[in-house]
């Protein structure tokens, strides 16, 4: 993957380039760049269609979360890139935190998207939805059994729980929630109490966890739902469910991918109209479907196949918290031990 974004930035007209780094050339309003760390086979379609549609041709690099944010800090003001694209919330609020992603004012985006899905400052806005929720044993465990990631800590699921790793931001995410919800006291009791109760090591992954779960290993787990769409996918007769937390109380803990404006994009009128035709119903689905997700436009229906795991009520903190308590979540996690 590498080399093929060295080799993708490498075709960055020359035009653009010396757009950015003399101000000899304007960078043509008929073309985009584009840093994503949504994966190629996710992203392109979603680039061609709106080509097809506009006429504007868009060049992409795609890398991980972290080394693109480094790698924008670095250029600074000599960037090419005129949009950010990545996935959590925490690493778009990072990269607002970094200043490399300016506000912009959009009555379409503000319509199209919650404002839970948005950042209060606009510099980011959510464009696909990953619910963050139970996967269980339909061999061992009832769906009355289950209730709330809280109750996950409680004695009676001693011995009986799986979890990915603390080093992935999704967890991270959820943590931060946690604290945003319940203070950092009850939400270091609440993790402590997973810990205590885990059956297992953790796992690199969440595919990992629920196959431990299946081998029988223990009874439920915490996955992001479009890994569990995966394993369906591959294994229709696989014995796990999934369960939608906290429906009787703060609701399913959501989290997105998203995009901003960079700071200094050279084509910030053609980059709005970008963000604003990806929350529109024409493109929502083309975001969404290919990863098992859900759209963050709620006028938009998903797949037929995550369609059928059954509407949810969403938690409603704003999703930028799960950047904002970022760190106080890791030092949480290391504090109760889990790893």
């Amino acid at each position: 993957m590498l080399f093929n974004a060295r080799k993708a930035l490498l075709t960055i007209t020359t035009a653009a380039v010396m757009s950015v780094n003399s101000g000899l050339v304007q960078a043509a309003d008929d073309e985009l760049v584009v840093y994503s760390a949504r994966n190629e086979h996710l992203i392109k379609p979603l680039f061609d269609a709106y080509t097809a549609k506009t006429g504007v041709e868009i060049k992409y690099v795609t890398d991980k979360a972290g080394p693109l944010l480094a790698r924008l800090q670095a250029e600074g003001a000599n960037t090419p890139a005129d949009l950010l694209i990545t996935v959590d919330a925490g690493n778009l609020w990072q990269a607002a935190e970094k200043g490399v992603l300016q506000s912009v004012e959009s009555d379409v985006l503000e319509k199209n998207i919650p404002a839970h899905l948005r950042a209060s400052d606009n510099q980011w806005v959510g464009l696909s939805v990953r619910a963050r929720t139970l996967v269980y044993s339909t061999e061992r465990v009832k769906p009355s059994d289950l209730s709330t990631y809280e109750a996950l800590a409680e004695p009676e699921w001693k011995g009986r729980l799986c979890l990915r790793t603390s080093k992935k931001v999704y967890n991270q995410s959820l943590v931060a929630t946690l604290i945003e919800r319940h203070g950092e006291e009850k939400a270091e009791q609440i993790v402590k109490g997973w810990v205590a109760n885990l059956a297992t090591p953790v796992f690199s992954n969440d595919t990992k966890a629920m196959q431990a779960v299946a081998a029988g290993q223990c009874d439920v787990t915490i996955v992001n739902t479009y890994y569990f769409g995966r394993l369906e996918k591959k294994d229709p007769s696989i014995k796990l469910k999934l369960f939608f937390a906290n429906q009787q109380t703060s609701g399913v803990h959501v989290n997105v991918s998203g995009a901003g404006v960079t700071k200094h994009a050279q084509n910030v009128k053609g980059a709005v109209k970008f963000l604003e035709w990806m929350s529109s119903s024409e493109a929502q689905n083309l975001i969404a479907d290919g990863n098992m997700e859900y759209p963050a436009n709620p006028n938009v229906k998903p797949a037929a196949l995550v369609a059928a795991w059954g509407a949810f009520k969403q938690d409603q903190l704003n999703v930028e918290s799960a950047g904002s308590r970022q760190a106080d979540a890791i030092k949480l996690m290391d504090r109760a031990d889990y790893r």
